[in-house]
Protein backbone atom coordinates (compact mmCIF):
# COMPACT_ATOMS: atom_id res chain seq x y z
CA UNK A 1 0.00 0.00 0.00
CA UNK A 2 2.82 2.42 0.82
CA UNK A 3 4.56 1.88 -2.50
CA UNK A 4 1.30 2.57 -4.34
CA UNK A 5 0.87 5.79 -2.36
CA UNK A 6 4.42 6.86 -3.25
CA UNK A 7 3.85 6.04 -6.92
CA UNK A 8 0.67 8.15 -6.86
CA UNK A 9 2.58 11.10 -5.37
CA UNK A 10 5.36 10.74 -7.94
CA UNK A 11 2.88 10.41 -10.80
CA UNK A 12 1.07 13.55 -9.63
CA UNK A 13 4.38 15.42 -9.31
CA UNK A 14 5.56 14.44 -12.78
CA UNK A 15 2.13 15.12 -14.29
CA UNK A 16 2.15 18.67 -12.92
CA UNK A 17 5.87 19.27 -13.39
CA UNK A 18 5.73 21.39 -16.53
CA UNK A 19 3.04 23.73 -15.21
CA UNK A 20 4.49 24.03 -11.70
CA UNK A 21 8.09 24.57 -12.84
CA UNK A 22 6.90 27.27 -15.26
CA UNK A 23 5.29 29.10 -12.32
CA UNK A 24 8.43 28.64 -10.23
CA UNK A 25 10.73 29.95 -12.96
CA UNK A 26 9.68 33.60 -12.61
CA UNK A 27 10.19 33.52 -8.84
CA UNK A 28 13.55 31.76 -9.12
CA UNK A 29 14.79 34.36 -11.61
CA UNK A 30 14.14 37.12 -9.08
CA UNK A 31 15.75 35.29 -6.15
CA UNK A 32 18.91 33.87 -7.74
CA UNK A 33 22.23 35.57 -6.99
CA UNK A 34 25.20 34.38 -9.07
CA UNK A 35 22.83 31.70 -10.39
CA UNK A 36 22.44 30.36 -6.83
CA UNK A 37 19.36 29.89 -4.69
CA UNK A 38 19.23 28.81 -1.05
CA UNK A 39 16.31 26.40 -0.74
CA UNK A 40 14.33 25.55 2.38
CA UNK A 41 11.00 23.83 2.90
CA UNK A 42 8.85 24.22 5.95
CA UNK A 43 5.41 23.45 7.33
CA UNK A 44 3.64 25.39 10.05
CA UNK A 45 4.76 22.95 12.72
CA UNK A 46 8.36 23.93 11.93
CA UNK A 47 7.66 27.65 11.63
CA UNK A 48 9.45 28.54 14.90
CA UNK A 49 12.62 27.10 13.35
CA UNK A 50 12.11 29.22 10.24
CA UNK A 51 11.69 32.33 12.40
CA UNK A 52 14.84 31.42 14.32
CA UNK A 53 16.80 31.06 11.07
CA UNK A 54 15.66 34.45 9.76
CA UNK A 55 16.13 36.30 13.06
CA UNK A 56 19.61 34.82 13.48
CA UNK A 57 20.65 35.77 9.94
CA UNK A 58 19.29 39.30 10.27
CA UNK A 59 20.93 39.77 13.68
CA UNK A 60 24.26 38.90 12.06
CA UNK A 61 23.60 41.18 9.07
CA UNK A 62 23.51 38.22 6.68
CA UNK A 63 21.67 38.58 3.39
CA UNK A 64 18.69 36.25 2.95
CA UNK A 65 17.48 37.75 -0.34
CA UNK A 66 18.32 34.62 -2.29
CA UNK A 67 16.54 32.29 0.13
CA UNK A 68 13.50 30.64 -1.42
CA UNK A 69 11.13 28.90 0.97
CA UNK A 70 8.85 26.14 -0.29
CA UNK A 71 6.09 26.31 2.33
CA UNK A 72 3.76 23.35 2.44
CA UNK A 73 0.80 25.36 3.71
CA UNK A 74 -0.66 28.85 3.42
CA UNK A 75 0.11 29.83 7.03
CA UNK A 76 3.82 29.18 6.52
CA UNK A 77 3.78 31.01 3.19
CA UNK A 78 2.24 34.07 4.86
CA UNK A 79 4.74 33.90 7.74
CA UNK A 80 7.79 33.55 5.48
CA UNK A 81 6.68 36.46 3.30
CA UNK A 82 6.03 38.61 6.37
CA UNK A 83 9.71 38.09 7.26
CA UNK A 84 10.78 39.22 3.80
CA UNK A 85 11.49 35.80 2.30
CA UNK A 86 10.55 34.74 -1.19
CA UNK A 87 8.21 31.76 -1.34
CA UNK A 88 6.80 29.26 -3.78
CA UNK A 89 3.77 27.38 -2.52
CA UNK A 90 3.13 24.34 -4.70
CA UNK A 91 -0.46 23.52 -3.79
CA UNK A 92 -0.66 20.75 -6.39
CA UNK A 93 2.14 18.71 -4.82
CA UNK A 94 2.20 20.00 -1.25
CA UNK A 95 -1.52 20.52 -0.59
CA UNK A 96 -1.86 17.14 1.10
CA UNK A 97 1.21 17.49 3.35
CA UNK A 98 0.80 17.83 7.12
CA UNK A 99 0.81 21.24 8.78
CA UNK A 100 2.01 19.88 12.11
CA UNK A 101 5.58 18.99 13.01
CA UNK A 102 6.68 15.38 13.08
CA UNK A 103 6.15 13.59 16.36
CA UNK A 104 9.39 11.66 15.99
CA UNK A 105 12.06 10.79 13.47
CA UNK A 106 10.71 8.66 10.65
CA UNK A 107 7.00 9.05 11.38
CA UNK A 108 4.40 9.72 8.67
CA UNK A 109 4.74 13.51 8.92
CA UNK A 110 8.54 13.29 8.81
CA UNK A 111 8.41 11.12 5.67
CA UNK A 112 5.93 13.47 3.99
CA UNK A 113 8.28 16.41 4.53
CA UNK A 114 11.13 14.38 3.00
CA UNK A 115 9.05 14.29 -0.18
CA UNK A 116 8.77 18.08 -0.11
CA UNK A 117 12.56 18.38 0.27
CA UNK A 118 13.21 16.16 -2.74
CA UNK A 119 10.65 17.99 -4.89
CA UNK A 120 11.92 21.51 -4.22
CA UNK A 121 15.55 20.53 -4.84
CA UNK A 122 14.62 18.74 -8.06
CA UNK A 123 12.65 21.70 -9.43
CA UNK A 124 15.35 24.29 -8.74
CA UNK A 125 18.04 22.01 -10.13
CA UNK A 126 15.96 21.28 -13.22
CA UNK A 127 15.64 25.02 -13.88
CA UNK A 128 19.44 25.17 -14.08
CA UNK A 129 20.28 26.89 -10.81
CA UNK A 130 23.01 26.08 -8.37
CA UNK A 131 21.45 25.56 -5.00
CA UNK A 132 22.16 25.13 -1.36
CA UNK A 133 19.45 23.09 0.31
CA UNK A 134 19.34 23.32 4.06
CA UNK A 135 17.00 22.08 6.71
CA UNK A 136 15.03 24.77 8.47
CA UNK A 137 16.69 24.02 11.83
CA UNK A 138 20.06 25.37 10.66
CA UNK A 139 21.42 28.82 11.55
CA UNK A 140 24.42 30.43 9.87
CA UNK A 141 27.66 31.43 11.49
CA UNK A 142 28.39 33.36 8.28
CA UNK A 143 27.01 33.34 4.75
CA UNK A 144 27.68 29.83 3.40
CA UNK A 145 27.70 30.98 -0.21
CA UNK A 146 30.96 32.83 0.29
CA UNK A 147 32.62 29.42 0.49
CA UNK A 148 30.97 28.08 -2.65
CA UNK A 149 31.54 31.22 -4.69
CA UNK A 150 35.20 31.61 -3.68
CA UNK A 151 37.23 31.03 -6.88
CA UNK A 152 40.26 29.98 -4.83
CA UNK A 153 38.35 27.17 -3.13
CA UNK A 154 40.30 23.95 -3.67
CA UNK A 155 37.06 21.95 -3.87
CA UNK A 156 35.42 24.02 -6.62
CA UNK A 157 35.36 21.12 -9.10
CA UNK A 158 32.78 19.11 -7.15
CA UNK A 159 29.15 18.98 -8.22
CA UNK A 160 27.67 18.03 -4.86
CA UNK A 161 28.57 18.54 -1.21
CA UNK A 162 26.78 16.74 1.62
CA UNK A 163 27.01 17.04 5.35
CA UNK A 164 27.52 13.75 7.16
CA UNK A 165 24.25 12.88 8.82
CA UNK A 166 25.91 10.92 11.60
CA UNK A 167 23.52 8.04 10.94
CA UNK A 168 25.55 5.22 9.48
CA UNK A 169 22.76 2.68 9.14
CA UNK A 170 22.07 0.84 5.86
CA UNK A 171 19.22 3.31 5.18
CA UNK A 172 21.77 6.05 4.53
CA UNK A 173 24.49 3.90 2.98
CA UNK A 174 26.94 4.32 1.52
CA UNK A 175 27.57 8.03 2.21
CA UNK A 176 25.36 8.94 5.20
CA UNK A 177 24.43 12.19 3.49
CA UNK A 178 22.16 14.71 5.15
Amino acid sequence: AKIEQHWQMLTKYLGNFEEVSAQLKSIAEKVAVKNTIIVLTCNFGQSELLMNFVCNAKAKGLDVSNVLVFPTDQETKDLAESMGLATFHDEKNFGHLPKAEAGHYGDRKFVAMMFAKAVCVHMISFLGYDLLFQDVDIVWYKNPLEYFHDPTNEFKDFDVYFQDDGAHSPRYAPYSAN
